[in-house]
């Protein structure tokens, strides 16, 4: 199982960026909960933004309004839609999905990573 994440970069304050992440394997699998995490210099991970397969989303209180969490279950996709960015965005962001294959039970996967780094 791979999850490939993208879109990552530099954006201004105020501005915008879109994250993907897609997953893939060369074995039957299903997706149950996609999400976004993320970690800053000296910080531990924290949820950024949650999405099950129905589509029913949660957010951290510093995302809320701003970000937006969406699936495409058919490419095995999540996005991660940011607004209005602040530099206390600037942080590694994660992406996370739990997966059943055809040989283990569900378990959380993740993705390498990518820098979300916001500055004038």
């Amino acid at each position: 199982v791979q999850l490939q994440a993208s879109g990552g970069g530099l954006a201004q304050p105020g501005g915008s960026l879109r994250l993907s992440c897609e997953v893939s394997s060369k074995i039957l699998f299903s997706v149950n909960d996609m999400g976004w995490y993320r970690q800053g210099p000296g910080e531990s991970r924290e949820l950024v933004a949650r999405i099950t397969k129905d589509g029913f989303t949660r957010y951290a209180a510093s995302a809320q309004g701003r970000f937006a969490i969406s699936r495409d279950n058919a490419k095995k996709t999540a996005y991660l839609e940011m607004n209005s960015l602040n530099p206390e965005d600037t942080a590694i962001y994660y992406c996370m999905a739990q997966i059943t294959t055809a040989y283990t039970a569900r378990r959380d996967y993740w993705g390498q990573g990518t820098q979300v780094t916001v500055s004038s």
